[in-house]
């Protein structure tokens, strides 16, 4: 993936508030990680009782600067998902989703390992979410300006992520492209707060997003 060198005009954050941001991704992940420890091993449990298969699923997604980095959820599907070698977009009554797995991925538990992406920087808290190269050409043929995201890191959560929700379909990534955008353009550190006081409210009201 190329480097978008010339972020004028895109980002609205400065350098100040970049730092003031990635030390709460730091503490934030760090404490989040420790707080949440009961819940990993009771999902780590169920998981194990659930089926066979690894309970930590990893793949290569791309970040900041256009670079691979490998993104860790909890396995919601079966684990030959993706048998033919074809990236597939999960759907939302996929069949490939297990019982546990399809649970944790309506109330979004399965994105909780990447507390760790966010300590070690790979992502932040608030961004837009890191897709896979094969679907970023998909989405670049439609609308270049995706491009414009790699000055930026990806996130756990999103304004996209709260009111698009999962995207099944070329239409909800154009939609979610959009968002993320704008985003960009306009994000600040007040703004971040209030799209992590939205996601915690939404996560501990069972709201499906």
């Amino acid at each position: 993936m190329s480097v978008v060198k010339n972020t004028a005009n895109i980002d609205a954050m400065g350098a100040f508030q970049k730092g003031v941001k990635r030390t709460v991704d730091i503490v934030g992940s760090f404490l989040g990680l420790l707080l949440l420890s009961p819940i990993y091993l009771v999902i780590y449990l169920v998981q194990k009782i659930d089926g066979k298969g690894p309970v930590i699923y990893s793949q290569e997604r791309i970040g900041l600067h256009g670079k691979p980095f490998m993104i860790y959820k909890y396995r919601t599907m079966v684990v030959d998902a993706e048998d033919n070698g074809v990236p597939q977009l999960a759907q939302q009554d996929d069949d490939r989703l297990t019982k546990v797995g399809k649970f944790l991925r309506v109330h979004h538990f399965d994105e909780l390992p990447q507390l760790w992406n966010v300590l070690v920087g790979d992502m932040s808290f608030v961004g837009y979410r890191p897709e896979r190269k094969y679907f970023i050409d998909m989405i670049m043929k439609e609308n270049p300006d995706y491009e414009k995201l790699f000055c930026s890191r990806p996130g756990v959560t999103s304004m996209a992520t709260l009111y698009n929700g999962y995207t099944d379909s070329m239409e909800k990534m154009l939609q979610r492209l959009d968002m993320d955008l704008d985003y960009l353009k306009n994000r600040s550190l007040w703004l971040d707060m209030k799209i992590i006081a939205k996601t915690i409210l939404a996560v501990v009201g069972w709201k499906k997003f």
